[in-house]
Parts: C-alpha cells; sequence; structure tokens
C-alpha cells in the first residue's frame, strides 16, 4: 500500500497540471469540454491524495522504518492510533494531509455547483487545481517527501514527541487544517469573480457558509489548542502568545472581519474592495501559518520544520498569490465602487467598519510581534525578542472596545441612530453595566482590566438576551405560540441573525474566563511524605493538599521512566479526591513531558504540577506548584456555545411555507426581531 501511495503522489502532479491549464482554457475560450475535463481532474486528484494518504498511514502501522519520515516520529511502542494521526505529526506527512483536505473541499465545491454558478467554476476550479499543483511540488522537490527512504533501515523508530502523545493531538491540527483548507473555496470564488468581472454580491451569497465553516473550524482549532497547552505543557495557561499560535489567530481575525463587513455588502452594497481584499488577505494567512510553522525561521514547541527551502518556496508563492490578487482588485476598482455611502458615525455601517479595523488592528499588531525578531535579526544581525507582555499591553485595550463594539453594532440603526434608538436600545445594557460595576467595586474588585471585562460582559449579554426577548415575545404574540416553541420557531426562521447572538454570548463568556486570570494565586513549596500546602482561591476557597506518597516507575516497553506523586485534595476542610501529578523523561527523544493534576468546579480550577523531585537522598522530597484559577472553566464553556452558534448558522434555512406568508402579508409587518 505505502509503494501504491508514493506512486499516486507522483501522478498526482502532472494530473493537478493538467487541470488548471485546462480549467483556465475552457473558461477563456467558453469550451465547456475542457471546463468538464478540468472539473472531473478535481475527483481524480482526490482520489490519488486519499490514496498517497493511506500510503503514508499503512507504513507508520506496518512499523516500515526504512522511511524518514516514519523513523522520526514513531516506534513499535506507540499507540495505533497515535501511528494513524503520525499522518500530521510531522511537516512531511502534515503537507500531504493539508493538500488532501484542500481536494477534498475541491471536490465539494465542484460537486455542489456542477448544475448551478456555472459561470464561475472553471476559474473556480483552475484556482483550486493551481494550489494543489503547487503544494505537490511542494511536496515532491523541497525536500519534504514522506516517502523518502533512508539508506538503512533501523531496528526501532524515535518515536513521537511526548508533548503530542494526547488525545489533543488527533483533533486539534486536523480541526485548523480543516478551517485553513476550506478558507481556499471562498478566495476561489473571489479569484473567479475578479476574472469573470461579475462583481455584485452573488459569490458571496454562494460562498457565505464556506466562509462560516472555515470560522468554525478555526475556532474550535484554537480552542482544542488553547486546552491542550492548559492539560499538557504543566505551566497552567493556555495561550502564550507562541510564533505558531499567532500564525493560527491572524486567519481568525481576518475572517471574523470579513464575516461581518460582507453583512454591508448584501444589505447596502459598500464596502466591496474591503470585502475582496479581506479574503485574499485571509487566505493568504492561511498560507502564511503553513509558511511559519515549517520555514524553520522561528522557534516554537510547534514548528517541525527541517530545511529552509520550503521557506523561499512558500515565500515566493505567497508573494506571487498576492500580487496576482491585488492587481485583479485594482483593475476592477471601477466595478467595485459602493453603491451607498456612510451618512453618520453613529449607524450600523459605522459601527461594523469600527469593528474590521479594530480586529485588523489585534491582526497588525500580533503580525508585528510574531515577525520583529525576524526583522532585527535581518536587519541589525542579532534577535530581539517579543514576549506577552508586549502582546497583553497592546491587544487587551483593543480587545475590550471589540467586545463593547460587538454589542453596538448589531443593534444599532442603519444610514443614522435617533436618539430615540440610542435610548430604547442602550438604556437597560448600560444600567447593567454600571450596576455591575457597582457590585464588584463593593466586594473589594480592583483590578482595572478585570472591572473593565467584566462591565462589558455586561453590557453586551444584556444587548443579547434583550433581543432574544423581544424577538421571542414578539413572536409568540403574533403566532399564538408559547416561549419554548416560539424562540425554537424564532431561531429556526433566521439562523444567521440568531447564531450570530448566540455566538456573541460564548464570546462573552470567554472573556469572563480571561480576566479570571488577574485573579489567580498560586504556592510553590517542597514536601516530604505526610506533609501538605495550603492555597486560597479568590472565591474564598481554600484548597489543601497533602503528599501522600512517591513511586518511580520505568517503563522499557515505552522507552521512558518517571515518578507518581500520589496527593489527596481537600477544599474548605472536604475531601475532593486523589490526584495523580507525574513527570516522565525519555532518554531516546531527550526529552520530558509533565502529567498535571487538575479539579474543576463551574468558577475555578485547581491546578497540580509537580515541578521537581529529590531522589538522591532518598528522602522523596518534592516540589509542587498548586494554582486556583478562577474563571478558567468559563473558556472551555464559552468556547462550546460559540461553536454550538457557529452550527445554527451553518443550517440549512428552514423553508417557509406559501401559506404562512401569505397570512404574514394579510396581518401587516410584524415588530422587529419576530421572525428575525
Amino acid at each position: 500500500m505505502t509503494i501504491l501511495g508514493e506512486i499516486a503522489l507522483w501522478i498526482s502532479l502532472p494530473v493537478a497540471l493538467w487541470g488548471a491549464a485546462v480549467s483556465f482554457a475552457g473558461g477563456r475560450t467558453d469550451r465547456n469540454d475542457l471546463v468538464l475535463s478540468g472539473e472531473r481532474t478535481v475527483y481524480i486528484l482526490t482520489l490519488l491524495l486519499l490514496v498517497s494518504s493511506a500510503g503514508i498511514i499503512a507504513a507508520f502501522v506496518t512499523n516500515s522504518y526504512e522511511y524518514y519520515y516514519v523513523a522520526n516520529y514513531s516506534n513499535r511502542e506507540l499507540d495505533t492510533y497515535f501511528k494513524v494521526a503520525g499522518l500530521w505529526a510531522g511537516q512531511r506527512g502534515s503537507l500531504v494531509f493539508w493538500t488532501l483536505l484542500l481536494s477534498v473541499f475541491s471536490s465539494i465545491a465542484v460537486f455542489r455547483n456542477r448544475r448551478r454558478n456555472r459561470e464561475f467554476m472553471p476559474y473556480v476550479s483552475g484556482t483550486l487545481l493551481g494550489l494543489l499543483a503547487f503544494l505537490v511540488i511542494v511536496l515532491l522537490f523541497a525536500d519534504v517527501n514522506p516517502f523518502e527512504r533512508m539508506g538503512f533501515t533501523p531496528a526501532n523508530g524515535r518515536g513521537l514527541n511526548p508533548q503530542l502523545q494526547t488525545y489533543w493531538m488527533t483533533i486539534h491540527p486536523p480541526t485548523l487544517y480543516l478551517g485553513f483548507t476550506s478558507f481556499a473555496v471562498p478566495f476561489a470564488f473571489a479569484v473567479s469573480a475578479l476574472l469573470t468581472g461579475r462583481l455584485d454580491s452573488r459569490w458571496i451569497a454562494i460562498t457565505r457558509r464556506w466562509i462560516l465553516l472555515s470560522w468554525y473550524f478555526l475556532t474550535c482549532g484554537i480552542i482544542f489548542g488553547m486546552r491542550w497547552a492548559y492539560e499538557e505543557l504543566g505551566w497552567g495557561g493556555y495561550w502564550f502568545w507562541d510564533p505558531v499560535e499567532n500564525a493560527s489567530l491572524l486567519p481568525w481575525l481576518t475572517a471574523t472581519a470579513f464575516l461581518h463587513s460582507i453583512h454591508i455588502q448584501e444589505t447596502r452594497g459598500m464596502l466591496k474592495v474591503w470585502n475582496m481584499a479581506l479574503v485574499v488577505i485571509t487566505f493568504l494567512l492561511t498560507l502564511f501559518a503553513t509558511f511559519l510553522t515549517r520555514s524553520g525561521l522561528i522557534e516554537s514547541v510547534h514548528s517541525f520544520a527541517e530545511n529552509l527551502r520550503i521557506a523561499y518556496i512558500f515565500l515566493g508563492f505567497m508573494g506571487t498569490l498576492a500580487a496576482f490578487s491585488f492587481l485583479l482588485i485594482v483593475y476592477r476598482l471601477p466595478s467595485l465602487r459602493s453603491e451607498n455611502r456612510f451618512r453618520s458615525f453613529l449607524s450600523r455601517e459605522s459601527a461594523f467598519l469600527f469593528n474590521n479595523l479594530l480586529l485588523l488592528g489585534v491582526a497588525f499588531a500580533v503580525a508585528w510581534g510574531t515577525l520583529f525578531p525576524l526583522i532585527t535579526e535581518g536587519l541589525f544581525g542579532e534577535t530581539r525578542t517579543v514576549g506577552p507582555p508586549y502582546f497583553n499591553r497592546v491587544n487587551i485595550p483593543i480587545g475590550l472596545i471589540l467586545l463593547a463594539v460587538m454589542g453596538i453594532g448589531p443593534v444599532i440603526a442603519w444610514r443614522k441612530a435617533s436618539p430615540r434608538n440610542l435610548r430604547r436600545n442602550f438604556t437597560l445594557p448600560v444600567a447593567a453595566a454600571a450596576g455591575t460595576l457597582a457590585i464588584l467595586v463593593l466586594a473589594g474588585v480592583r483590578h482595572g482590566m478585570a472591572l473593565a471585562t467584566f462591565g462589558i460582559s455586561a453590557f453586551v449579554m444584556t444587548i443579547v438576551v434583550t433581543e432574544f426577548w423581544k424577538g421571542t415575545t414578539a413572536r409568540a404574540r403574533i403566532a399564538g405560540e408559547g416561549a419554548a416553541r416560539a424562540f425554537a420557531s424564532l431561531v429556526k426562521r433566521n439562523r444567521r441573525r440568531w447564531g450570530g447572538y448566540v455566538v456573541h454570548a460564548g464570546v462573552v463568556v470567554v472573556f469572563m474566563g480571561l480576566a479570571g486570570a488577574a485573579f489567580d494565586t498560586q504556592v510553590k513549596q517542597e514536601l516530604a511524605p505526610g506533609e501538605s500546602m495550603t492555597v486560597r482561591s479568590a472565591f474564598g476557597n481554600e484548597y489543601r493538599l497533602v503528599y501522600e506518597s512517591l513511586s518511580v516507575s520505568e517503563d522499557p516497553s515505552q522507552n521512558h521512566w518517571g515518578w507518581t506523586a500520589l496527593v489527596t485534595v481537600f477544599r474548605n476542610g472536604e475531601r475532593l479526591g486523589v490526584m495523580r501529578p507525574e513527570r516522565r523523561y525519555y532518554p531516546v527523544m531527550d526529552q520530558g513531558s509533565t502529567e498535571v493534576g487538575i479539579s474543576s468546579t463551574a468558577l475555578e480550577d485547581f491546578y497540580v504540577t509537580p515541578a521537581d523531585v529529590d531522589l538522591d537522598s532518598g528522602a522523596e522530597r518534592v516540589v509542587f506548584e498548586i494554582k486556583a484559577l478562577p474563571l478558567v472553566p468559563w473558556i472551555w464553556s464559552g468556547g462550546l456555545v460559540i461553536a454550538i452558534g457557529a452550527l445554527i448558522g451553518l443550517w440549512p434555512p428552514a423553508s417557509v411555507p406559501a401559506r404562512a406568508v401569505s397570512r404574514q402579508r394579510v396581518r401587516g409587518p410584524l415588530p422587529a426581531g419576530a421572525t428575525g
């Protein structure tokens, strides 16, 4: 099977090049036979890449260590599901997996549009096949061929990085890759719209769900990565502004801006140039994330680069693609003029544009902080690092303004807001924010940024709840439905709008969870068996850890040795249970890993890290670091709410029976929010 996979990969290149050529030629000459040939090539290429991917997995499962990639990312002792995940564990396999996902999404896009939107499809197919051809060229000629053989066959492989031997490894990278690759479809339709001159909002209507799908996967992938870091790295955090973390955040920021601004184009015929630029930038940033992980130009726990040749290839391709795309936009500028103008700063259009500018501001700050060490090294020959303090100092204030605008934008009036509109929509939210701040200050909270976060969160959440309440009560009164049924009907009839409100509610919960970091407490202490240590949380709970015993183990089958501490945990004198935090060392890889202990409640986590141990003296003394982390569970709960909201928006719209529409027309227009 592995041999077939290698053959399939080589065949993929001429197939992709042929398909791209005939697709563009068919669009140019209006020949349907060439267009059809290009579309069928997409299906064939997907099949070939499936065979190639299966060949890599077969090499891992059968312990074929004559292959360089398998020998460096697997061994005989590795669990089978990690061997299957070896497809995306390293640079070589992950590029194949990336290419496979892109081909699958390309096939879905071609299949769904085989009978409609035919004027776009030649260039859509040609663009997607051109991207696939580039990736296959990289795989075959940039020293990253996953089927490269070594001059000998070792008895066993080097094994998988210990930090990757977790179930998050099986879901976090694939989810991010799904987000990156699915955005190629909106990019292809945008290129097609530019080439054909069909620059109304139709290409956006075709790709809206693709955009949301990409955003959904990117969001889930980022949340999964945060959880992975929280559980596996042992430092009690979830985001370190690592360069590759930042690379995944950048397209999410611009995709979020794009999702909001396309609403303005569809509703008011504005921001057409802006949207074209955003779709290009977002796609280029998905390639940038690939480049940064594989270039070898940055140091990161996520990076698995092996040579610099791929860096130059990716930079050249991204530069060419950017130049071509923006030249097309400049060429079509006369056809991209806005149909309306901004009439007032106090309007929904202005709020959405301001939201976009803030998102791009964060993206620029993150990109600058990520690339600054590379720039200084290239210009001055020395590396100047940029750490979390820079990112937090710049992005937290912008993030709080974004949070406020997120509440204002959806309810402020179009064109120009009147005093009556402002009073009706913002009096209660402002009162809720003021009340929240008063309660927190009276409770003794003095942290400025945390107070601002909780106050703005109360403002936004009140708007979300109020909008749902107004829509549900109006629907119940007019349709004669109960509250629960009216709520379900409301969401069902306009999933895009109400799913967006659910997403906003989830974002509020995440922000409050992040603000909890201002009240983290921690204690670090060395204990002998039988001794204990305590930490008090911001919520007044006292956690006590009792160190019971230590066990040292060596597992030759897993090529590691380690020690496990047995501890008992109490909260306010009540026994919570037993934890077994552990430290492991893998001699073959000269690398260690930490298994932390976590006890969660709805409001906070108790986090135990085994920092060090004294085995030489025989005293079995262990250095423990214990932390009480308020509101961390809210981050994961908020992420779940965001995912649910995105899924609501992705769900196909419900059809409205003709008789129901007729009755609505007889009764006259419904109040705002009654039908969404």
